[in-house]
């Protein structure tokens, strides 16, 4: 089984990306977004707790999430691996994942780190933003955006070097060759 932990800063190309990879390795998406909105959509008990938690502007818990993922884990025994967008953001969200892959005899087997230079991720934003029509299509938004990345899911790349799970692939290029440059290393063996 192959887990993948995506990771790079907004505008690094994770979204593009992801799809290829589930595409051509099989994987499951577990973005911990789409979560959320599908257990409040299907009103599941983790579900009403995440609305009412959100609906009073707090943070959903780690463990609501982790909750979450251990429920798609359950849903798919049959999968070749899951592809995790959007976790963990934190180094306490690895630990605990770790703990929940464990009690499922799976681990994380690479974190594929999209590395792209910061004035690439701001052109990159600035674009899409005016192509989709978002709020954040402005230098002073995007800045804040990468400098929160930065500080406070940036640290836990180092976790999965610890591990030598980590792995930095330049995201810098054709959609096509980013491509190639990780299916290179999924392709090869893990240890």
């Amino acid at each position: 089984m192959q887990n993948v932990v995506l990771f790079g800063p907004p505008g690094a190309g994770k979204g593009t990306q992801s799809a290829l990879i589930i595409e051509k390795f099989h994987l499951i998406h577990l973005s911990t977004g789409d979560l959320l909105r599908s257990e409040i959509a299907a009103q599941s008990p983790l579900g009403i707790q995440a609305k009412s938690l959100m609906d009073a502007g707090i943070l959903v818990p780690d463990a609501v999430v982790i909750g979450m993922i251990a429920s798609r884990l359950e849903a798919h025994p049959e999968a070749q691996g899951f592809i995790f967008d959007g976790f963990p953001r934190t180094i306490a969200q690895a630990e605990a994942l770790d703990e929940l892959l464990a009690g499922y005899h799976s681990k994380i087997s690479r974190m594929i780190s999209l590395v792209v230079p910061e004035q690439e991720l701001k052109q990159r934003l600035m674009l899409r933003g005016k192509a989709l029509g978002r709020s954040d299509d402005n230098e002073e938004t995007i800045l804040k955006r990468i400098h929160e990345y930065q500080e406070k899911t940036l640290p836990v790349a180092g976790y999965y070097k610890a591990s030598d799970k980590y792995f930095e692939i330049s995201g810098v290029g054709t959609v096509e060759e980013i491509f190639g440059r990780i299916s290179q290393l999924l392709e090869t063996p893990t240890i």
